[in-house]
């Protein structure tokens, strides 16, 4: 560090960067997760899903959610390969 450049210029530049409120892109993200959430939780049925060979029963929520969470986790590394 050079004596001109003072200790607080220096590590107060890159803190208005990550605050940039709610974005349309953020507004969105929420409006769709909520609105995933309730599609979720009113399906609550038991379902019979088969998985591969054995058939399982269980409430048609946590396979909903267990698909997205799964297409979410997809979507997270198709995009960080693409950087």
């Amino acid at each position: 560090m050079s004596p001109k450049t003072s200790r607080r210029a220096a590590t107060s530049g890159g803190t208005d960067q990550g605050r940039q409120g709610l974005t349309p892109r953020r507004v969105a993200v929420l409006v769709l997760a909520a609105l995933v959430l309730v599609f979720v939780f009113e399906n609550t049925q038991r379902t019979r899903i088969r998985l591969f060979v054995p058939l399982v029963t269980m409430p048609l929520w946590l396979a909903l959610l267990g698909t997205g969470v799964i297409g979410a986790l997809c979507g997270a590394l198709f995009v960080s390969r693409r950087r």
